[in-house]
């Protein structure tokens, strides 16, 4: 086992398209770290040039003490687990996890006893003398996994291992795979576009957009201190809902008004909600008076129906109600102000609610975040810089 280090690492590639930009990530000995992002956002570059498959352009990797720029994939002692799993049709699943230790020369009675030892961990015994095309999705994963646990690296390295099985599956093998890094406590590096599957199994996340690494915390941090709006984007599902607007003072007291953006510039021609600001940003928003500011709410933080609340932690927000998604306990409903078409809630299911009818929403101001405008605008809220001082 060993901790990751990437130092100003960089991938260019010919015609000098970016696919990662000059990142650090340190990554301790037994953590298990998630890399995610939209497509093309270069996590999976980064992987693979962990794992020695892309050469780097400049900065260093080490695993461990080791400086493995130079180091042929084989010998950076890692194990990687592809979302196709790459097995070889021809053997058997007992030949598929023991051929990297033929490979190294390893005796034949150790091989026996690894393979036998991590079949057992993986539920997979039964399945030694079968061949691939004899095994479900689900079964060809394990496989996968087991050949890479036999050869006990100092890190696994996972590439969208779980993206070809169907939903169900996909969530109890993500629970296995957290009880088997329970198990093991090897560094482990994973990469998936899905932030469920980040924010379930990462003891830290790393989201990356366009190369750069966003934000690199543990999960809830993450989701409740987003350090930017890309992020806090990224994070939830649904999505956190955004309005632009700007922050006014009525009266004495500080709101917002919610606008237009169009090309970044703001316009509020009005009609637009009006919410007051929580207590924890007024004192950061009142620098910002009559500037454009971004609010963030993310779909449960909604809530139909009477609230027993202050003014200082409730809002109310009238919406026009155009569809509902059952799912069970909860239900979404797809909302619209009289300036946004697509807004979202995650609230708690009911009964007795119209399509088309005009209702009332609360609005929990606790929860609210604030950001500045632009894709990957700066969170606002004090408890950002706190929150990251202390880590």
């Amino acid at each position: 086992m060993a901790s990751v280090q990437l130092e100003k690492i960089s991938k260019v590639y010919p015609g000098g398209v970016k696919a990662v930009d000059r990142i650090d990530l340190a990554i301790a000995d037994r953590e298990f770290v998630v890399l995610v992002g939209p497509s093309g956002c270069g996590k999976t570059t980064t992987l693979r040039m962990v794992a020695g498959l892309e050469e780097i352009s400049s900065g260093v990797i080490r695993i461990g003490e080791r400086i493995v720029n130079d180091i042929a994939p084989k010998d950076r002692d890692i194990a990687m687990v592809f979302q196709n799993y790459a097995l070889y049709p021809h053997m058997t699943v007992f030949n598929n996890m023991a051929f990297g230790l033929k490979l190294r020369r390893v005796p034949k009675r150790q091989i026996q006893e690894r393979v036998r030892a991590t079949a057992k961990i993986l539920d997979i015994e039964h399945l030694l003398d079968r061949k691939p095309k004899e095994l479900s999705g689900g079964q060809r994963q394990r496989v996968a996994v087991g050949r890479a646990i036999v050869r006990e690296p100092a890190a696994f390295l996972f590439d969208e291992p779980l993206s070809n099985l169907d939903a169900k599956l996909r969530v109890t093998t993500r629970a296995e795979l957290k009880r088997l890094h329970h198990r093991l406590r090897t560094t482990t590096i994973y990469v998936t576009h899905d932030q469920e599957e980040a924010m379930t199994l990462g003891e830290r996340i790393v989201v990356m957009k366009d190369g750069v690494i966003q934000q690199a915390d543990p999960p809830l941090m993450t989701y409740n201190c987003p350090v930017n709006r890309f992020v806090a984007g990224f994070i939830g599902m649904p999505p956190m809902n955004f309005f632009d607007g700007a922050v006014k003072r009525v009266d004495g007291e500080l709101i917002f008004e919610e606008g237009l953006a169009n090309a970044g510039e703001l316009t509020l021609p009005g009609g637009g909600f009006r919410l007051s600001m929580p207590p924890h940003m007024r004192e950061r928003l009142e620098r910002r008076v009559g500037t454009h500011v971004v609010m963030g709410i993310r779909p449960e933080h909604f809530h139909v129906g009477p609230r027993d609340s202050s003014a200082a932690n409730w809002a109310q927000l009238q919406v026009r109600l155009n569809v509902i998604e059952p799912l069970g306990n909860d239900m979404d409903v797809y909302m619209s102000t009289n300036l946004h078409q697509n807004l979202v809630g995650r609230v708690e299911a009911q009964d007795g609610l119209e399509i088309d009818a005009q209702m009332t929403v609360c609005v929990d101001l606790r929860k609210v975040h604030f950001f500045e405008p632009g894709v990957t605008g700066s969170n606002l809220s004090p408890a950002i810089e706190l929150t990251h001082a202390l880590a």
